[in-house]
């Protein structure tokens, strides 16, 4: 049994850095510009993030006000979903 246990927290502990490469967030802050040919939208926090091929960019313009809900990829903020604040 203490070798089991042994052998769960050890791979554990190797598996525990993998869950830092992709980490979940999200912001709320106004819109300073949207680029449809590149896929982004440079918020006010001055920051890019990068949206799907398919993401729909109605009703996006500078100086509206969103929540996005991103994933952090290899130091990109990849949209997983977007609100906008009203």
């Amino acid at each position: 049994m203490r070798l089991l246990i042994a052998s769960l927290l050890a791979i554990a502990s190797f598996l525990s850095p993998l869950t830092g490469l992709a980490q979940s967030a999200d912001v709320e802050a106004t819109i300073d510009a949207v680029d449809v040919d590149t896929l982004t939208l440079m918020l006010d926090d001055g920051e890019t993030y990068q949206v799907p091929e398919e993401f729909n960019f109605e009703g996006l313009e500078a100086g509206v006000r969103v929540v996005v809900y991103y994933t952090e990829i290899d130091g990109d903020r990849v949209v997983d979903d977007l609100e906008i604040v009203k």
